[in-house]
């Protein structure tokens, strides 16, 4: 009888099961989710390839590569096949790809719309288990010069310093900024407190000649723009 091992060798899988070589002859693009994480784990087990060990991960995941990331190690060490070193180095392309996410482009990106802002603070802000304040400063022609966290609070709020706020806003050079913060409970309707806060810092902008385009309140799928909804 033949080994189950040698059944299973990489070389006789077929073509579709062997993503290295698809990635060499077609590119990155051309490969699934599955084929990707079957590089990243390298083999399956006895029974199974790599690609079929991570095509059962995938659809576990509801086929969602954002669900799969936010499994932990001890979540994904419970698949037959998938042992500590698998599972960190899954974790690890997951974090990589989230941080991708988060680079500010060479050229600065140009802020026309309040979806504009959330493309680029939502990979930031959209995922986290707390709230963070963040601040995008802009130029004079609506351009990112620099986004900076300016606090970090709890599961219900963070504080806000207002001086902390202008003092990086005066360092940018800056003449306008959008101020946002999320909400993990995953509710976007502001609180009297957000409506407080943003008041303040439009009020100390004024002082500066510092103008505050919008707030947004983000969640992992959706934001809610002061602006948009006209009370700003």
């Amino acid at each position: 009888m033949q080994d189950e091992k040698e059944h299973f060798s990489i070389k006789d899988w077929s073509l579709d099961d062997r993503p290295r070589e698809k990635l060499l002859k077609s590119g990155s693009s051309s490969l699934s989710i599955a084929e990707l994480i079957a590089i990243l784990i390298g083999s399956g087990t006895r029974k199974m390839s790599a690609v079929e060990l991570s095509r059962i991960m995938v659809n576990d995941s509801g086929n969602s590569l954002d669900t799969l990331g936010k499994k932990s190690i001890k979540e994904l060490i419970k698949y037959k096949g998938i042992g500590e070193a698998k599972a960190i180095t899954i974790a690890a392309a997951m974090e990589l790809g989230r941080r991708r996410a988060m680079e500010m482009p060479v050229t600065k990106p140009k802020i026309t719309s309040s979806l504009d802002a959330f493309k680029i603070l939502q990979p930031r802000l959209g995922e986290l288990p707390h709230e963070e304040f963040w601040v995008l400063y802009l130029n004079n022609s609506n351009q990112v010069i620099e986004s900076s966290q300016i606090s970090i609070g709890g599961i219900t709020g963070t504080m806000v310093d207002t001086r902390i706020v202008y003092k990086k806003a005066i360092e940018s050079g800056c003449v306008a900024m959008i101020l946002a913060h999320n909400h993990p409970s995953g509710k976007l309707q502001p609180s009297q407190q957000d409506k407080n806060i943003t008041t303040k810092l439009i009020e100390a902008g004024k002082v500066l000649d510092i103008k505050v385009f919008d707030h947004l309140i983000i969640t992992q799928s959706a934001y809610y723009s002061f602006a948009d909804e006209g009370i700003l």
